[in-house]
């Protein structure tokens, strides 16, 4: 119960932190595995396991399958069976793997990615900013600090008037992607060739901001506002500023995958990951099981 509280713990303190992970548990296991119902654990970014899900020989397939769940950012239930077990039926959002460990055993593992909430900046008090601010709440975005844009995935400029170009140049600086600006087609013209922008800029600051869908009322303006943010977001891939990834995931993996020659596991390739150099050819393995069968061959 120890292990699990602090598995909870660092997940939360992971969560404050906006730090993405997936957080892994234990939900059925067959002896002889070591591993035991309610187990958890968290996945980082970097292939890191932080707790326990199962010995040497799942962790391989408990760490690719996890970066996977980082990247597209779906549950999955991964099943790690014994070589000779009978196999599951091909079940969506489930995915099975051999367990290449001689003491065999059967577990199911449940994969939940935790992704940061998408960040917005927001410039300007307004009656429109403030129908923003509601709406990006509802929608699940976080607001980013006033001014400090690192991370955003959009920043919405509504001052209308007031140090619209200072917010403009910290948002294009901060590498925000997609920049909002309340105006009309005409001021905004003005105001962006005052700044001597480069074509590249100029294409990330979107105004008239918003879909044209009629509207009159700030709340109505603030509807067609995160409308084209979320599609921006979730049809033309739009990442947070600095963010490598499609969006919404974090940076991928610096790990390299190969495949065991023995079991046929993908496994990720690190300073720890069995290895033997055969005739000149490298070869990885997912636990050293596999690696002594492969070279007693």
């Amino acid at each position: 119960m120890a292990a699990m509280a602090t598995i909870t713990d660092r997940a939360r303190a992971l969560t404050a932190a906006r730090e993405p992970f997936v957080h892994a548990t234990v939900v059925r296991a067959q002896e002889p595995t070591s591993a035991r119902p309610g187990d958890a654990a968290v996945i980082l970014p970097d292939g890191s396991i932080e707790g326990f899900v199962g010995g040497a020989c799942a962790e391989n397939s408990v760490r690719a399958a996890a970066l996977d769940a980082l990247r597209d950012g779906n549950t999955l239930l991964l099943r790690v069976l014994p070589v000779d077990a009978a196999t599951f039926p091909d079940t969506p959002g489930a995915r099975v793997v051999v367990n290449p460990c001689h003491s065999g055993g059967a577990i199911e593992i449940f994969l939940r990615p935790v992704l940061p909430a998408l960040l917005l900046g927001l410039a300007g008090s307004t009656p429109i900013s403030a129908a923003v601010a509601r709406l990006a709440e509802f929608c699940d975005f976080d607001l980013a600090p006033p001014g400090d844009y690192r991370g955003a995935t959009a920043v919405v400029v509504a001052g209308l008037g007031k140090g619209e170009q200072d917010e403009i140049r910290a948002a294009l600086e901060a590498g925000v992607g997609f920049v909002a600006l309340v105006a009309s087609r005409r001021r905004a013209a003005a105001l962006l060739d005052e700044m001597e922008l480069t074509d590249v800029e100029r294409a990330r600051i979107h105004s008239p901001a918003g879909l044209d869908i009629g509207a009159r009322t700030p709340a109505e303006i603030a509807l067609s506002i995160m409308a084209e943010v979320v599609r921006a977001v979730r049809v033309d891939g739009l990442a947070p500023a600095g963010d490598i990834a499609p969006a919404g995931g974090p940076a991928a993996s610096t790990q390299r995958p190969a495949v065991d020659p023995v079991c046929g596991m993908t496994v990720l390739v690190g300073p720890e990951t069995p290895h033997a150099l055969v005739d000149g050819q490298e070869h990885w393995f997912c636990c050293p099981g596999c690696l002594a069968r492969f070279t007693a061959a």
